[in-house]
């Protein structure tokens, strides 16, 4: 009798973890349809004027995906898009790990962040295509305003919530700032870490798409603006259709490893 209670958690946990996954796409496949059902009710609404249908952006998605010239805007936008996620997170988790450990630090320039981080960053345009000029340069620069900060915050806050026994215990083996800062307050705080940059790095792409729109010659974001320019319906349905597909792969992918992380703490 012991024996059978004893397997029956073990037994069951599989099904729940596989009942959860079974309800996770179904939820995602609600999802994407209740998307289709509001794009074609918009488009009933608003007439093709306004808006192309699901089907027509879809088959002119899948004729840009055909072009080379289509993916060599998506290659100078994404080329943007890895030197900006690779910067923020660099600077960002440096910077937040730094302003977590230094608690005094961390508690003045935190409020100025975080209050930067509410204030819209196309108000900051201006200034970085004039330091940076336009093309990638701006783009990269662009992007890494928009992820950064809630990198920063993510990683402040990992690091404030780190036991404290293991900081004792590098001060007591009289470990420097720097050997802390690596052997002990990221390798504990990587999970909540992740989730910043899972922010982060979707910041980062929104903020090269919109400098590609208003200050870039290529790019998928100019590409988006020069049909916007030219009101071609069908183009504006198609290129944001590839950025929300895009979009949503990234996120999902990220969302994926953020779990796995917090999992196994």
């Amino acid at each position: 009798m012991n024996t059978v209670d004893s397997l029956t958690p073990i037994e069951t946990a599989p099904k729940r973890s596989r009942w959860e996954q079974h309800q996770r796409s179904f939820d995602l496949l609600l999802i994407a349809v209740g998307f289709v059902v509001l794009w074609q009710i918009f488009f009933v609404i608003g007439g093709s004027v306004a808006l192309a249908s699901p089907w027509q952006a879809t088959r002119t998605a899948i004729a840009m995906l055909a072009s080379p010239d289509f993916w060599g805007d998506i290659g100078t936008t994404f080329s943007a898009f890895a030197y900006s996620v690779v910067i923020e997170t660099v600077l960002g988790i440096l910077l937040g790990a730094i302003l977590g450990l230094r608690k005094l630090t961390g508690d003045v320039v935190e409020p100025m962040i975080a209050s930067l981080y509410s204030i819209p960053k196309l108000m900051f345009f201006p200034m970085i295509t004039l330091f940076f000029g336009i093309g990638m340069s701006s783009e990269v620069a662009f992007g890494v305003l928009h992820g950064i900060i809630p990198i920063i915050l993510f990683t402040m806050s990992a690091v404030r919530n780190i036991k404290p026994v293991y900081l004792k215990s590098a001060r007591t083996m009289g470990l420097s700032t720097t050997r802390t800062l690596w052997s002990i307050a990221l390798p504990a705080a990587i999970p909540e870490i992740f989730t910043g940059l899972r922010i982060g790095i979707s910041g980062a792409l929104i903020g090269v798409i919109l400098c590609e729109m208003f200050g870039s010659a290529k790019g998928v974001g100019f590409r988006l603006m020069n049909a916007v320019a030219n009101n071609v319906v069908t183009d504006i349905s198609a290129i944001t259709l590839i950025l929300i597909v895009v979009a949503a792969v990234l996120s999902g992918v990220l969302m994926k490893l953020d779990e796995r992380l917090h999992r196994r703490i």
